[in-house]
């Protein structure tokens, strides 16, 4: 009995590895290639991840045309962090093998240049003086135009380079923390290049901070922008000494930057809508940021996908709903 009991246990376990096998030689699978490129708007040679999708690389697709969705890294990130520490190919390749619609995804290395035109031109040379892990060679730029870098160089040398369609419906940018700021902003920036804008846990208030003074008063905090460079440096905390050489010291160069403010301008000039995407944790010291972004929106009539998860600002939470923007963003581009 305990023989015949031990064969039917080795039978289950050998059929379920098996099961499991043709699960995983199921996925469809796509490639990651790092590549290096001349960006003019920075002023020096930059790196960037691409993954190519299943169907690239297949004889029969030597033709086809891919969308494609620019992911932004955050403050001290890298272009690899979306693969690395993201797993975006493995969930690109899950996703596709489901039924999603294949895309090419591009992975730019932003420094901390918090993906816009800086203030102030960088100090190139006490950048290489002062002490860090990224390779000065290509961290310390000589022109900081973090945003013309993504919406030029990027898309042009990856329109050159690989098999897109290079038109606004067939683009979209998303990014995370310092990145989920880079892609609406940029977006709003730029609606004729990108289609969709996607931020998980996006900086998209940069300069919000509490007032205090209201408590005694009203019982309750009040929240708004910093108004003097003490302030700023209040209000942006840990991330001051990268956001001042981008945004300045002066609230009115904050402002100018801030993301609604850019998509009022967008909706002044009449420009198209990207189609928006955010997302945050609930335990996110950011929360305040994307609840007041998700306000405007509704105050400026602007349509708006968000939503909040159970999470904090790091890796967990971003693994787990990176699939989230994925789906939202192959949705929404065209073939």
């Amino acid at each position: 009995m305990m023989r015949h009991l031990a064969c039917l246990m080795l039978a289950v376990a050998t059929c379920t590895a098996s099961v499991q096998a043709q699960v995983m030689s199921a996925v469809r699978t796509g490639r990651v290639e790092p590549v290096r490129f001349w960006s003019q708007a920075l002023g020096i040679t930059k790196t960037m991840v691409v993954y190519l999708p299943p169907s690239y690389d297949a004889s029969t697709a030597a033709t086809r045309r891919y969308p494609v969705a620019v992911y932004l890294h955050g403050s001290w990130g890298s272009e690899t962090d979306w693969t690395a520490q993201g797993a975006l190919a493995h969930m690109m390749d899950s996703l596709v093998t489901a039924g999603m619609r294949e895309m090419i995804v591009v992975m730019p290395d932003g420094d901390d240049g918090w993906w816009t035109t800086w203030h102030a031109l960088n100090d190139v040379a006490a950048c290489r003086r002062t002490p860090r892990q990224e390779n000065a060679d290509t961290y310390c730029v000589p022109w900081p135009k973090y945003d013309d870098y993504v919406v030029h160089d990027v898309l042009a040398f990856t329109d050159a380079a690989f098999r897109t369609l290079p038109r606004r419906e067939s683009r979209a940018i998303a990014g995370l923390s310092m990145g989920g700021y880079g892609a609406i902003s940029i977006a709003a920036r730029n609606p004729l290049t990108f289609s969709v804008a996607a931020s998980h846990s996006g900086v998209l208030r940069p300069a919000l901070m509490t007032d205090s003074s209201t408590v005694p008063t009203t019982g309750r905090v009040t929240m708004r922008d910093a108004r003097t460079r003490d302030e700023l440096r209040t209000a942006s905390g840990a991330r001051w000494t990268r956001m001042e050489p981008a945004f300045g010291a002066d609230s009115v160069s904050w402002i100018a930057r801030d993301p609604t403010h850019l998509v009022q301008q967008l909706l002044r000039r009449g420009d198209p809508l990207p189609s928006l995407f955010v997302d945050v944790g609930t335990e996110d010291q950011l929360l305040p940021m994307s609840r007041s972004f998700r306000e405007n929106m509704q105050a400026l009539h602007v349509p708006l996908t968000y939503a909040e998860w159970s999470g904090r600002h790091d890796w967990v939470y971003w693994r787990a709903h990176l699939p989230e923007s994925l789906r939202f963003i192959a949705e929404r581009l065209a073939p």
